[in-house]
């Protein structure tokens, strides 16, 4: 679960290392508890950049829209299975929901097939 403040890995060759989320654009809440929006796999995100490398072509003071590929909180899967990643992961896109980069590192879950980034799916070296 990605909620507001998280610090989050970024999976790509744009440049960008770490991005903190600052709104959940997808997700959901909890009826009858706090009503903070968490962000699973494949919701997105806005996000700014906190570390980069020096040869990034990424502007530090932009917000970018970042599409969650790894999360660390267990999902379940309709035939009743749970997946779980070691670290939460996304992917910067573009307003068109394209990656801004053009390789894409680790695992991506399969769960992003259903909201319709077949792009990112075929840039991943493996989809669990």
């Amino acid at each position: 679960m990605i909620q507001q403040e998280t610090i989050i890995d970024i999976a790509d060759n744009t440049g960008a290392r770490e991005a903190l989320c600052i709104r959940v654009l997808g997700g959901s809440t909890a009826r009858g508890k706090k009503t903070r929006k968490s962000a699973s796999v494949g919701d997105v995100i806005k996000v700014c950049i906190k570390k980069q490398l020096p040869t990034s072509n990424l502007d530090p003071k932009k917000v970018y829209r970042c599409v969650i590929i790894r999360c660390a909180y267990p999902m379940r899967r309709p035939d009743g299975s749970y997946v779980r990643f070691d670290s939460n992961a996304g992917v910067l896109i573009d307003d068109n929901g394209n990656p801004i980069g053009t390789r894409i590192f680790g695992a991506v879950a399969r769960e992003l097939r259903d909201k319709k980034f077949m792009k990112i799916i075929s840039l991943a070296s493996e989809v669990v």
